[in-house]
């Protein structure tokens, strides 16, 4: 007979978001045996001894689906040249700041987007210690992108000889999803322009099949309407800032159930620095950039498009873990309710991600949640302020 006594205990939750996008809750009372949630019922002053968050909104941990873990979002030139050159023993240090960066936002989940040097990589697999930094890292090592084209600071090109997915075939590094780059950068002096693809249907959806015939799921850094169509057709699992895709690319997406990744943060911080700290040439269309990607970020709303919050942190003034609250606001600005914008920053990064430990607070999975000080009127704002963490009912700092 197993005479092991399970240990059972509550938290009174101020305001509940369980990432679902549903209605908010108020004034819940999460049952708990071994950390597992076993009920979440209305609160109504029962007599148990509980741990009283009543001052706080709960939500599942966030997860940021787009960083650059080897830079930093200073604004000083100098400082991103060093960083982009720093060999592993120096950068190091960089990324584990910048995760717990992550983890004092209550990020617990990111996705490393690339870096020529595939240090966030080899950080994970040599560095990364969950119990002193529990913040999961899905790594792509060194990205793909076309000789001669953009992608040079965070990946390689296939060799002469090779296509892209012999490319991504003949590599066997350990990394946890494929980043394809397909086309330019979004031009920041000249409003709405569109660069060519870098690779063309037949060559992406090769590429694709050999990634998921590893088990790997690929990420495409696109923009602009053919590229985005392009690599939606490839069968590619997620879409990369999509600056101008356009409409007919959104329904796409939503057909396909491709996941967005709209990184709007990125123009957002370019407004407010372009033409004061760093580059006078950039005033003025980073904002109208910005705008035409609310404007789609609306309609993908309208249209059913997954969204997973990405902030592309690493990038000029988009710092990793403040950016989050910024890429949220951005996505309330569009339209999306604070639960729907939680959503897209918990429950669809994690299935993007295939992290089925966090993403939702519900009946029968693990109590891993953030507790942030305040309703959720106060929300994205109160993400300054974390209350708590709590993973597998345990709190960090207990």
């Amino acid at each position: 007979m197993n005479n092991t006594t399970k240990k059972t205990t509550y938290i009174l939750a101020g305001w509940l978001i369980d990432g679902s996008g549903g209605r908010i809750r108020k004034k819940s009372l999460l049952k708990l045996v071994d950390g597992q949630i076993i009920e979440i019922s209305n609160y109504g002053n029962e007599p148990v001894e509980i741990s009283d968050l009543s001052h706080c909104t709960i939500l599942p941990p966030l997860i940021d689906s787009h960083v650059h873990l080897f830079m930093s979002g200073t604004l000083n030139k100098i400082h991103r040249k060093n960083q982009l050159v720093a060999n592993f023993d120096d950068i190091k240090n960089v990324i584990s700041r910048h995760m717990n960066n992550h983890l004092a936002y209550g990020i617990l989940a990111v996705r490393d987007a690339g870096d020529a040097a595939g240090h966030a990589l080899r950080y994970k697999n040599q560095c990364l210690d969950g119990d002193i930094i529990p913040v999961i890292l899905k790594a792509a090592g060194k990205a793909w992108h076309r000789k001669g084209r953009y992608g040079k600071l965070i990946g390689r090109s296939p060799s002469e000889n090779e296509t892209l997915a012999s490319a991504i075939a003949n590599d066997h590094s350990p990394v946890d999803h494929i980043k394809i780059v397909n086309s330019g950068l979004n031009s920041l002096t000249q409003y709405g322009k569109e660069t060519p693809p870098q690779f063309e249907r037949k060559e992406m959806k090769d590429a694709v099949c050999h990634a998921e015939k590893a088990g790997l799921k690929v990420m495409v850094h696109t923009n602009g309407k053919i590229p985005v169509n392009i690599s939606i057709h490839s069968g590619c699992h997620s879409i990369e800032h999509g600056f101008f895709m356009g409409r007919e690319n959104l329904i796409h997406l939503a057909e396909k159930n491709i996941f967005w990744v709209p990184t709007a943060i990125t123009m957002k911080a370019y407004t407010e620095y372009s033409g004061k700290k760093y580059s006078k040439k950039e005033t003025g269309v980073p904002e109208k950039n910005l705008i035409h990607q609310l404007k789609q970020m609306a309609m993908a709303k309208k249209y059913g498009v997954r969204i997973a919050l990405g902030t592309d942190s690493g990038s000029i003034g988009v710092h990793h873990g403040k950016a989050v609250i910024g890429e949220i606001k951005l996505l309330m600005e569009a339209g999306y309710s604070t639960a729907e914008a939680v959503m897209c920053a918990t429950y669809n990064g994690s299935k993007l991600l295939d992290i089925d430990t966090m993403g939702l607070i519900a009946e029968g999975r693990q109590a891993t949640f953030i507790a942030v000080k305040g309703n959720p009127s106060e929300f994205p704002d109160n993400l300054n302020h974390i209350e708590s963490i709590y993973i597998n009912g345990r709190p960090l700092d207990g």
